[in-house]
């Protein structure tokens, strides 16, 4: 997508005297893209689950680094609605996810219907969901023992992260304590040391990776999540687990970026060449690497963000987007998910990339 007849963009940002982001994207106008894909997001028909958490969550970031009003007040409105038809009986892992827009509408409101919405997920992640081992969170999908002692990359964006976010916001070390520890039983889990790559999911009672797929999408949960603990958390270098999440992210990027396409996409199934360029995780693995700051980076990110660009229609509709995606069974599981229609964390995960970008490149307003 290209929008506006502008002068070609040449950023960069520094950090102590060293540029570590040069980008040169001609002929558009990343306001602009930012404000057509959360207008086709604001106007898609999603319910308080996981797909909408990560969609607001994308919103969210937009109006933090642009400071667009009517972004703030049109998720407001949303929720006052939803919350006047009926919220979930009970929450779950994915249904977390929708704290990080409550968690930014608390911060910009005050208004205690947030908190009170934030403090019950919170509740629910600390006393009622299901865990194991080494009281790892366990990923659930709906209020049924769905997937018995299994660990997903997903979970670390749904609910660690949240819980991360959340134990700064209100002050409780607890929260952010437990929110380290599942980064760090996660990794131990998921992401193999000899490739550095993660897998989808891990099953404890089998003690295996089931079908062992470098799921795209996965490590793109696992790689955004990480990258924004230490812009989050402050003094993050004082906590243990920080230094292994930090290492974690370090050596996933160096082994991503050698899987990355020529169109700047990343396959669905990372080291399976024929597989489709999917567009959500390019979008967040991009986002990490602008958010890591390696100016190694830069020429991986440049053709990640034209690879986003290329799949934005011009109403906002992030193209491209695999659909929902259980641990498959086999590879063909995986590339056998279809990717015509739009999906909520699509958009949530491209605005996280356009975000970050103009977060860090000064180009805010």
């Amino acid at each position: 997508m290209r929008t506006g007849k502008t002068s070609p963009f040449r950023w960069g940002f520094a950090r102590g005297g060293f540029t570590v982001l040069k980008l040169e994207i001609e002929n558009v106008d990343l306001k602009k893209v930012v404000d057509s894909v959360v207008d086709y997001t604001l106007g898609m028909d999603m319910t308080w689950n996981w797909p909408c958490g990560v969609a607001y969550y994308g919103v969210s970031r937009a109006y933090e680094v642009t400071g667009e009003q009517s972004y703030l007040e049109r998720m407001a409105d949303w929720c006052e609605e939803y919350i006047e038809a009926g919220l979930p009986a009970e929450w779950t892992v994915n249904t977390c996810a929708m704290g990080h827009m409550l968690l930014t509408l608390y911060e910009q409101t005050k208004e205690q219907k947030y908190l009170d919405l934030i403090v019950s997920k919170l509740d629910f992640l600390e006393n009622r969901a299901f865990r194991f081992g080494d009281h790892v969170l366990q990923h659930t999908v709906s209020d049924k023992n769905d997937f018995p002692e299994q660990a997903w990359a997903d979970t670390l964006f749904m609910a660690g992260y949240f819980q991360l976010r959340a134990g700064v916001l209100l002050g409780e070390k607890p929260l952010v304590e437990d929110a380290l520890h599942q980064f760090f039983w996660h990794i131990n889990y998921l992401q193999n040391e000899s490739t550095s790559l993660w897998y989808h999911g891990y099953n404890h009672i089998h003690q295996n990776h089931m079908s062992g797929i470098y799921w795209a999408r996965a490590n793109a949960w696992a790689a955004y999540t990480m990258s924004r603990v230490g812009k989050v958390l402050p003094e993050s270098y004082l906590y243990p687990p920080y230094m292994h999440i930090s290492s974690s992210l370090r050596d996933q990027l160096a082994a991503i970026k050698k899987l990355q396409k020529p169109d700047g996409l990343w396959g669905t199934v990372l080291d399976h060449p024929e597989a489709y360029g999917e567009v959500s995780a390019t979008a967040g693995i991009a986002a990490a690497m602008v958010m890591q700051g390696n100016p190694l980076h830069n020429q991986y990110v440049k053709q990640a963000l034209q690879g986003l660009l290329n799949n934005i229609s011009d109403n906002g509709r992030v193209l491209n987007v695999s659909g929902g995606t259980a641990v498959m069974n086999n590879l063909a599981g995986y590339l056998g998910i279809d990717r015509k229609w739009a999906q909520g964390w699509g958009q949530g995960l491209a605005l996280a990339l356009l975000s970050a970008v103009i977060e860090n490149t000064n180009l805010k307003r």
